[in-house]
């Protein structure tokens, strides 16, 4: 073989080698579309078991304002990796079953807002998420027979099979990690007001130019704007809607509790247009909205609140 070829070879062994950083296999799942009919399948049959009310909003975490599954994640993960340091030492099996134990505990309400929150997500981040559960979910199985192992007196096959649970863990948190950093996933995203609008009244537009109860759209500066008129009364709101920025000036308007309410186009958020309170998830965080006031000449002017 001359060196010419040799070379050629091991470029081309180097360079997937190269392409296999986590970040960029990462980045693989999320341009699979050999995942969509699985996710979408998987995704209706959640949306279907699980309608809105009560129970989704809980789920979401809509009653404590942020998403819940990211910190119910940490008692699973610190107890099986609690778990795997005291199997390092004599004298601990009691405690690693223990710890074992209830991090299957915690791995149930875990696991249960995770897959509320994923059918909620745009196919994108619904792609990596399923390769997140399917490692995750390895991870809980593989502790549960190591937890079974352990009861039986196999020690050693135990020991085993929590190592192995602990990479599938690390390995499925650490698309988790991508899932919530690099693709914002369970982030705000609505517009941050309060930073980019200055304080103090701004002309918006003229009253007259309004439809009387359809949203629009208007911009304040480079600030998109979901504007509604109810009679001789203006409600403002971000537009960009807090959960994955859906336009809210093409979304539904309904009442709920004698209340005007605006539901995402996008995966039905519903914001009170009122104060931009979460009324139904999987947005949990209010909607940034404004002050308005009409002028003698008709100019409706905002302001952040």
């Amino acid at each position: 073989m001359n060196r010419g070829r040799a070379a050629r070879i091991f470029r081309g062994i180097a360079q997937p080698m190269r392409r296999a950083h986590p970040v960029e296999l990462a980045e693989r799942i999320e341009l699979n579309g050999g995942l969509d009919r699985p996710v979408r399948a998987l995704s209706e049959a959640v949306r279907e078991a699980l309608p809105r009310g009560p129970l989704k909003n809980l789920l979401h975490g809509v009653p404590v304002g942020h998403p819940v599954h990211a910190p119910l994640t940490d008692l699973p993960i610190g107890a099986w990796s609690s778990a795997a340091v005291l199997d390092l030492l004599p004298g601990t099996e009691k405690a690693s079953r223990v710890l074992i134990a209830a991090g299957l505990a915690g791995a149930v309400p875990t696991a249960l807002t995770g897959i509320a929150d994923w059918s909620a997500l745009h196919r994108e981040q619904q792609r990596v998420g399923l390769i997140h559960a399917i490692g995750t979910g390895t991870a809980s199985i593989l502790y549960a027979a190591s937890l079974l192992a352990r009861v039986r007196g196999h020690h050693l096959t135990g020991k085993a099979l929590g190592f192995t649970g602990l990479t599938a863990l690390f390995a499925g948190g650490y698309l988790g990690g991508h899932l919530a950093f690099r693709q914002a996933a369970g982030a705000n995203h609505a517009e941050s007001i309060a930073h980019l609008v200055p304080l103090g009244w701004h002309d918006l537009c003229q009253m007259e130019d309004l439809p009387n109860g359809w949203p629009v759209h208007h911009t304040l500066g480079y600030i998109d704007l979901f504007v509604l008129r109810l009679d001789d009364d203006v409600r403002v709101l971000a537009d960009r809607c807090a959960h994955l920025a859906g336009p809210l000036h093409q979304g539904r308007m309904v009442r709920v509790d004698d209340d005007v309410c605006v539901v995402c186009p996008w995966h039905g958020s519903t914001f009170r247009v009122a104060d931009g309170s979460v009324v139904d998830g999987p947005a949990t965080g209010r909607q940034p909205a404004f002050d308005t006031r009409v002028l003698e000449n008709g100019t409706v002017q905002v302001r952040p609140i």
